[in-house]
């Protein structure tokens, strides 16, 4: 009987170990759901060959146990990589804050659109992003008393599914499809910030695991946000973490970072033991002073998240 529960706990860790193993040697868009939660299937690859250790002491489970923790560590080392330095409580002389709301609100979650828009309304951000916003579309005549300067939603586009929403004019503006699986999820305003224009982007990308298409938006959008000069700071949901491969590229490539740790946005049953799948960037002048969890997902399955950034003159 212990040499059974050793051999069925055993070959679980091995499985857990050789699927978050095999980023390390070959891209395997199938397994990027995995990729993303690196940590906390490392963790459960862990928990399991501890159990085969306890029936049985044998060379093997220790194996997998090292392997497991070796790779829990390597994603923490992951996490830290691309992350903004810390930035002091006490604002800069030189710089002002502002607030950016970002939330994927689901495209079906109609139930709450005026609750959603009584949110936003109340949250005092200069900017709001919004995915997937067609619950919020009926509630758009009071959302612009407030926001008059939108992209999305009948402004630039007949659909009603990425949104940006100002309360200052803007220089220029675009929409455009990234990629060939969603039209219009890439959204660009450049804004007069008390005299220092910003480059606000917003993204909604596909699903990692739907072939390459999630790699090819990066690459897309790493293209475009490379062209830019002003201050930037890059709102989305990137449906999977900063440690996922492709994801480290294209940080690496635009220079973007991160605050560390970023909260948690999905699954919202995990709470603060989610994953970020949802991410504001930004890159300097521009800084990054926090990026908090909205913890009312407000029927969504994702939480919302508000940032505070300034950008020094």
């Amino acid at each position: 009987m212990k040499h059974t529960a050793y051999c069925v706990f055993s070959v679980l860790s091995t499985l857990a170990v050789g699927i978050l193993a095999a980023r390390y040697a070959v891209h395997l868009w199938i397994l990027a759901f995995f990729e993303s939660l690196q940590t906390h299937f490392s963790l459960v690859a862990i928990a399991l060959a501890l159990i085969a250790l306890i029936f049985k002491r044998h060379w093997y489970a220790a194996l997998i146990l090292a392997a497991g923790i070796a790779l829990c560590v390597h994603s923490v080392v992951m996490l830290r990589e691309f992350a903004a330095p810390a930035i002091a409580e006490t604002p800069s002389a030189q710089a002002k804050r502002y607030k950016l709301l970002s939330f994927n609100i689901e495209n079906d979650n109609f139930e709450n659109g005026a609750r959603i828009a009584d949110f936003i309304l109340a949250s005092q951000a200069d900017v709001v992003e919004i995915f997937e916003a067609e619950p919020i579309l009926s509630q758009m005549d009071r959302i612009t008393q407030l926001y008059p300067y939108r992209i999305g939603c009948g402004a630039m586009t007949p659909d009603c599914d990425s949104l940006l929403l100002s309360k200052r004019p803007f220089r220029t503006q675009e929409i455009r499809s990234i990629g060939g699986l969603w039209n219009n999820r890439f959204i660009l305003a450049n804004i007069d910030m008390d005299g220092q224009p910003v480059n606000f982007v917003t993204t909604h990308l596909s699903k990692p695991y739907f072939d390459d298409f999630h790699e090819n938006e990066l690459d897309l959008l790493a293209r475009r946000v490379n062209g830019m000069s002003d201050p930037l700071i890059l709102a989305g949901d990137f449906n999977a973490s900063v440690i996922a491969p492709d994801m480290r590229e294209f940080l690496a490539a635009t220079g973007l970072r991160h605050v560390l740790p970023e909260p948690a946005t999905w699954p919202i049953e995990a709470g603060a033991y989610g994953i970020a799948i949802d991410h504001v960037f930004a890159r300097a002048p521009l800084r990054l002073i926090s990026v908090e969890q909205i913890p009312d997902a407000m029927g969504s399955n994702h939480f919302g998240l508000m940032t505070e950034f300034d950008v020094p003159q």
